[in-house]
């Protein structure tokens, strides 16, 4: 972590769980497929959106502000939806403490 705050180069963006539960209900299977429709593609309108995903428009609306909120979809000046990230890594760890009673 130190490493990575002192460096000279953008280093990403970090989003934090407090569970894979809340994780997984954030960024649901649909909403992934949403993000991965909008890299590399530019801006583009939610009613594309829902004809490229085979969704209805409200539908891909409502998942598209859950996505604009965790800030991995951004809204352009024309109101078309665009995905910054060309890349995005998922790191997670799942532990148990084994805690003596």
């Amino acid at each position: 972590m130190a490493k990575s705050a002192q460096a000279d180069s953008y280093q990403g963006e970090t989003l934090n769980f407090e569970s894979p539960g809340a994780f997984f209900g954030r960024l649901t299977e649909r909403r992934w497929a949403m993000v991965t429709a909008l890299q590399g593609q530019g801006a583009m309108a939610v009613r594309e959106l829902a004809r490229r995903a085979g969704r209805d428009v409200k539908r891909v609306h409502e998942d598209v502000q859950v996505l604009v909120e965790l800030g991995w979809v951004e809204r352009d000046d024309a109101g078309g939806m665009l995905c910054p990230f060309a890349d995005v890594h998922i790191d997670m760890h799942v532990r148990h403490d084994n805690v003596a009673a």
